[in-house]
């Protein structure tokens, strides 16, 4: 049978610790439910790393962000009130925005990348964001990380091999040089069909008319 759905791929460029890719990653799942029948989407998650030099045991994400932003404490806080509220919205907890710390993602992003060939991907990016933000969980921790991989499916004993032997570091090191060649300098960014941009968290309705317009650019 011969499918009347147009195609879009999406690239979805991010980081596990960043609060607002989280909220992006949700609201575009829930703008494919509004197009799923009419579009096929296929997501690629890349990786980009908002504090590649985080040494072992993390910083306090409030810290951090406050001193990279120069925000005062009670700008800060109302930045933290506004992503919990942004995230309310597409249905996820963010219940450790408060507490939670920053950790290195290098490893993180090198089980996504296996897990993109294990089609696991989306699977596993929702449950790393979870394990961050409503957990509080250290995304860089090879427990944490094994056992993220074991809830979507994957074999934790093929994660633990993986992350202890550096297997994908340098497809995620080119990867991540790639992106900052083409100027990507924020995450979430969307590459919509390899040529449309998409910068920042945006609401679900956005995605959906993005999908929308470059989906009936596609020959049907």
């Amino acid at each position: 049978m011969i499918s009347l759905k147009r195609s879009v791929e999406v690239e979805f460029i991010s980081d596990i610790v960043c609060p607002w890719c989280a909220i992006g990653l949700h609201s575009l799942l829930a703008a494919l439910k509004r197009v799923q029948d009419s579009i096929e989407v296929k997501i690629s998650f890349q990786p980009f790393e908002l504090a590649p030099a985080m040494p072992e045991g993390g910083e306090d994400s409030t810290a951090y962000v406050a001193r990279k932003y120069a925000l005062s404490a009670a700008e800060a806080a109302r930045n933290r009130q506004t992503i919990r509220a942004r995230a309310a919205e597409v249905g996820f907890d963010m219940a450790s925005i408060d507490s939670r710390r920053l950790y290195n993602t290098f490893d993180a992003h090198r089980l996504v990348h296996w897990a993109e060939l294990e089609k696991r991907q989306i699977g596993l990016e929702l449950v790393l964001f979870a394990a961050h933000f409503t957990y509080g969980a250290d995304v860089s921790n090879l427990d944490v990380l094994a056992n993220a991989a074991q809830v979507v499916g994957l074999d934790p004993s093929a994660a633990r091999e993986i992350l202890t032997s550096g297997a994908y570091a340098n497809k995620v090191r080119c990867a991540e040089a790639d992106w900052h060649s083409r100027g990507i300098r924020s995450v979430p960014t969307l590459i919509l069909q390899q040529k449309y941009r998409i910068s920042g968290a945006s609401r679900p309705r956005d995605y959906e008319e993005a999908l929308r317009r470059v989906a009936a650019q596609q020959p049907g």
